[in-house]
């Protein structure tokens, strides 16, 4: 799987890392419903830091299609409501 960080390139992720992932992306969803800015501010740096642990980043000039889009660090929380469905952003994980 692909996923893209916006703001800094794309890291492929194997389809098994996803299970590590879902609970922090169900926390970050619950704190966009609840609003709780710096809660997000802080898992949604987790949450980031953990793809990019978890993940191997691709060459700044290869463009692969994204299965998933990650909001970059300084995403407001208003902007990634935007990206999140019902599903958060990482649907069946």
């Amino acid at each position: 799987m692909i996923v893209r960080i916006m703001g800094e390139g794309q890291v492929r992720l194997a389809d098994s890392r996803l299970a590590e992932l879902d609970a922090l992306d169900d926390e970050l969803q619950a704190e966009m419903e609840n609003g709780d800015g710096p809660g997000f501010r802080a898992t949604l740096g987790a949450l980031l830091a953990k793809v990019r642990e978890l993940g191997e980043p691709l060459p700044d000039d290869a463009l692969e299609p994204s299965d998933l889009v990650l909001p970059s660090p300084d995403a407001t929380l208003e902007e990634v409501r935007e990206l999140l469905s019902g599903d958060g952003l990482f649907p069946g994980a």
